[in-house]
Parts: C-alpha cells; sequence; structure tokens
C-alpha cells in the first residue's frame, strides 16, 4: 500500500484527480529542468563579485547544504508521493498550524519563481535590438518589457492546460539543451581563454569568510541549486514513485553541483584582466548585456555568445514552464489540507489543476510588481525557499521517532544525524540572506497567516468537511523559531541594516544552537502516532499497483 492522491488512469477525465503519467526520466529532468534555468546566466558573476574567486567556496558550501537536505527530502518523497509533498509533510506531523505555514513558505517560493525566470530572459535579451526597451537603466521593467513579462507568464500557463504529460515531454526537450549548453560553454572557454592566475592576482578571498557566506543566499548559489523538490511536487502523477522519486531527487542535485561549480571555475578562469582590475567588487566588461554572453564577446567567441543569448531564452523559461507547474501543484496539496478552498483541487479533463495555474498567472504577475529586478527577486525567494526545506528535517525527524516501523522505500544512511545537520544549514542559510531581506519575508508570512488562517477559520466555522485542526500544542516552536531567526538577523552583521551586534562566527555559533534546540523540541512535542496516521489516512489510501 502507498499513501497517494486520488489517482485518475491515464486517459481519463474528472473533476478533482491527478493522472499518474510521468516517469523517472520526467521527474529527473522536471528537477534538473528547475535547476539550471536563470541561476546559471547571472550565479557566476553576482558570485565573484561578493567573494571574489573564493566563489568556488561557497558554491561547494551550498552543494553540501542541498544535499543534506536533498536527502531528507528522499527518503519523504518515497514514503508519501503526494501532489505538493514539500507543503504537506509538516501537517502530518505537526498538525494545522505547522503545516498552513510550510504549505504557504512553499507556495510563496514557487509562485514567485516564474517571475524570477522571466525577469532573466528579459535581461538577457536586451542584446537583441528589438528588447532594448523593456528594461529601464537600474535594471527595472518598462512598460513595454512589463507586457512582455506577462505574455510570457501566459504562455507558460498556456503550456500547462495541455497537460502534465506534454509538459513532461516539452520539458525533457527543453532540459536537454539546458545541460547540452552550460557543457558545451565549460569546454570552450577552458580549453581557450583560461588564466589559473585570475584566482590570486587579487586576492583568492578578498572579502573574507562573510563574502563567502553571504554569496550563498544572495548572489543566486541556493537559488540556483534549488529545484530539486520539482520531482517531489509532482509525485502525486508519477508511474512509479517508490522507485523514481528518490532517484530523481538526488540525481537531480548531483548533475546541477557539478554543472555549477565547474561554469564558476570557468568563468573565473576566463575573465581578462581588465575586467577586475578595479577589484572583484568592481567587475565589469562595458556595453555588453549577459554575464557569459557577455564574457563570450569580449573573448572574440562570437558563435558562442549567440548560442547563449538563445539560450536565455530556453533555460529560464524551462525553469519557469515547471514551477508553474508546482505552483498548481502546491496549492492543490493545500486544498487538501483544508487551507484553501476546495476549488483549488477542480481538474480539467486532462488533470489538471486549472484554478490553481490562474492563480499562479495572476500572482506572478503581481510579482512583477514589487520586486522588479532579478538580484532583489532572488534574495527574497531564496529565504522562502530555504524556510519551506526546513519543514521537511523537522517532519523527518518526528517520523523516525513516532512511527520508526513505517515502510519507507528508501532509508537515509544516519538520518538521525543528517536530519538536524540539515535543518540547521537551512537556519544558516536563511539568516546569511541579511535582514533586509528577512525583515520582507517576515511580512510575506503575515500576510499568509492572515489569508491560509482566515479561511482555515471559516472552514472550521462552517464545519465544512475539510476543515484542518491547528494542533497549536504540537506547533508551539515555530512562532519562537520564526521570531528567534528574526532577532538573531537584526542582531547580526549580515544585510546593510542589521545591526552588528553579535560578531562573526558567534552569530552563527549562535543559529546553530538555537536551531538544534528548535529541532529537538518540535521532536518531543510532534503529534502522537495515531493522530500523525490519522492525518495520513485523510489522504485516499489506494494499492500501488492500481489507479
Amino acid at each position: 500500500m502507498a499513501v497517494v492522491d486520488k489517482i485518475a488512469a491515464s486517459g481519463t477525465g474528472t473533476g478533482g484527480k491527478l493522472r499518474r503519467d510521468i516517469g523517472l526520466i520526467g521527474l529527473l529532468w522536471a528537477s534538473v529542468g528547475s535547476i539550471i534555468g536563470s541561476g546559471w546566466l547571472y550565479g557566476a558573476k553576482n558570485a565573484v563579485v561578493v567573494a571574489g574567486p573564493a566563489a568556488v567556496i561557497s558554491w561547494g558550501i551550498g552543494a553540501v547544504a542541498i544535499v543534506l537536505l536533498a536527502l531528507v527530502h528522499a527518503e519523504l518523497g518515497g514514503m508519501f508521493p503526494v501532489a505538493g509533498g514539500t507543503a504537506r509533510y509538516p501537517h502530518y506531523t505537526f498538525g494545522g498550524l505547522a503545516g498552513m505555514s510550510f504549505g504557504w513558505f512553499s507556495w510563496l517560493q514557487a509562485a514567485t519563481v516564474a517571475p524570477i525566470e522571466v525577469e532573466a530572459m528579459i535581461g538577457y535579451a536586451g542584446h537583441w535590438h528589438f528588447a532594448e526597451g523593456f528594461l529601464h537603466a537600474n535594471g527595472t521593467l518598462t512598460p513595454s518589457g512589463l507586457a512582455v513579462a506577462v505574455l510570457l507568464m501566459a504562455v507558460f500557463v498556456a503550456v500547462n492546460f495541455l497537460g502534465v504529460r506534454v509538459l513532461a515531454h516539452t520539458n525533457s526537450a527543453a532540459t536537454w539543451w539546458k545541460i547540452f549548453i552550460p557543457l558545451v560553454t565549460i569546454f570552450v572557454l577552458a580549453i581557450t581563454n583560461f588564466h589559473p592566475s585570475n584566482f590570486h592576482s587579487h586576492g583568492f578571498m578578498p572579502f573574507g569568510a562573510k563574502g563567502v557566506l553571504g554569496a550563498i543566499s544572495t548572489s543566486g548559489i541556493i537559488f540556483a541549486l534549488l529545484g530539486f523538490e520539482q520531482a517531489i511536487q509532482l509525485s502525486g502523477e508519477s508511474k512509479n514513485p517508490k522507485r523514481d522519486i528518490p532517484r530523481a531527487v538526488l540525481g537531480s542535485v548531483a548533475i546541477g553541483a557539478v554543472i555549477y561549480t565547474l561554469l564558476q571555475v570557468v568563468y573565473i578562469g576566463a575573465l581578462p584582466g581588465s575586467s577586475f582590475a578595479k577589484g572583484w567588487a568592481n567587475l565589469a566588461y562595458e556595453g555588453i548585456s549577459g554575464p557569459f554572453a557577455g564574457l563570450a564577446s569580449v573573448l572574440g567567441l562570437g558563435f558562442l555568445a549567440w548560442v547563449l543569448y538563445f539560450d536565455a531564452l530556453v533555460s529560464p523559461g524551462g525553469t519557469g514552464l515547471i514551477y508553474t507547474t508546482s505552483t498548481s501543484r502546491i496549492s492543490y496539496g493545500l486544498s487538501r489540507n483544508g487551507y484553501a478552498p476546495q476549488l483549488f483541487e477542480r481538474t480539467d479533463k486532462r488533470g489538471v489543476p486549472w484554478f490553481g495555474l490562474i492563480i499562479s498567472f495572476v500572482t506572478g504577475v503581481v510579482c512583477f510588481l514589487p520586486f522588479p529586478s532579478w538580484q532583489q527577486l532572488v534574495s527574497f525567494i531564496t529565504s522562502a525557499s530555504v524556510l519551506m526545506y526546513a519543514g521537511a528535517p523537522l517532519a523527518f525527524g518526528a517520523l523516525r521517532k513516532r512511527l520508526p516501523e513505517m515502510a519507507r522505500p528508501y532509508r537515509l544512511p544516519f538520518g538521525e544525524i543528517i536530519s538536524p545537520i540539515s535543518f540547521v544549514v537551512a537556519s544558516l542559510i536563511i539568516y546569511w540572506s541579511g535582514w533586509d531581506t528577512l525583515w520582507r519575508l517576515g511580512v510575506a508570512i503575515v500576510f499568509g497567516y492572515l489569508l491560509l488562517g482566515g479561511y482555515a477559520w471559516y472552514a472550521t466555522s462552517k464545519n465544512l468537511p475539510n476543515a484542518p485542526t491547528m494542533a497549536f500544542k504540537a506547533a508551539q516552536w515555530l512562532p519562537v523559531y520564526l521570531l528567534g531567526l528574526g532577532v538573531i538577523s537584526w542582531l547580526g552583521g549580515f544585510g546593510p541594516s542589521a545591526k552588528n551586534v553579535i560578531p562573526l562566527w558567534w552569530d552563527m555559533a549562535l543559529i546553530a544552537v538555537f536551531s538544534l534546540a528548535i529541532y529537538y523540541w518540535a521532536r518531543a512535542v510532534a503529534l502522537p502516532a495515531e493522530a500523525i496516521q490519522r492525518n495520513i489516512s485523510d489522504v485516499e489510501v489506494v494499492d500501488e499497483g492500481g489507479h
């Protein structure tokens, strides 16, 4: 037996069912296609400006952090192959308040990635004459640029309405291209313009440890490596989720981490000395748009530059496409857990949650207004993303303690050690985002509580069948965790507005101790085994072989 969502047999279509049409390659490519998006186009330059050549270390730390989180998700994804999985694990183990909170973090993250990718597409398209009027000098969208951005969002939604099978095929084709082009770029730059002296001519770590750590959250490194969870969000539509989900999650992280690290190495090595003559913080090669394509133009690699400008449409486009899918599946999961109207569960004849797609389009368009530049969006969404991921280690710990004998298709070795470490790592990444980002995230969290909490109150007062139980006792640690992170960030040294009261390293030690205390507190007060089983059984249990 497997815990799954309602399944419609392939070829059928009904009001509230998903269809299991995706195989291993479709799941793997959904995650890889999400990982290799606009991050590879901008991440290498942004990271070297913040950390210098030591940005290579930043990518290494980021990769280790994501691997730890992915390992935890691999076990949970195999156990619970349900749509919008990351939004639902805390619900199973900690009840309504925690489930609603992490569900909101998950939805917020997914809904804002597609606009980020659109921003990246438009930013790189500035190379072409027809797109010169799409951006202001400061990188914000002009009215015509905003119109194009809205049109691109509409395309993402339109492809999704064709169904998950068409989506998987479309994304797989785009992902083959998205892997091929970075590999070609790595090879060409490595053999034509690689200068090892670039790594030490102005100091390997010119901005110290703070630069290395800050780059992880603020320059797009974590943002670039995120996306492995797409296989989990689509697991309700997987043909063989128990086997394929762990493979897709871990495989996508391995592919993405290797490609991104090599891209950073060749980018630094290929830079002409004149571009960083005034220091890494002032890295520039004037008159050229797009970090990698611009570099190729400066180096006289015209054909590579042309290919990269074209890829700047394909790579972010593929990522935006799959995150639009993910947004609708997370809202589907939120509705299944009782935090959103049941309208989000309605599917069309192709098994597509149509209302969730429409809302994802509206949200994406709104995101162009308060956060018009790619860099601002990246800082914000990285925090929302990692806050979402932080719920998985907590759920993992609670399930290992409360239901140790439950079937686990993939059982993480040393999980009792890796899980709390991954929670500490998630908290550190959130902290490194800086106070200026975190206070904005706090506003978004409050808005989510008003929105989802309001519906939960309405559903409870009207005795609706999917009304959630808040379970405040099992989530008593959550407000302490959120407020505690905020206070430490405000007193720490990351972000221009931070008070810099707590010295470097002491602040991270404090985060580590604080996070471990929260982890074991949460595990201790998690719902009892019977309540967890009840929450799990709320999702229809069907025989794995039956559709």
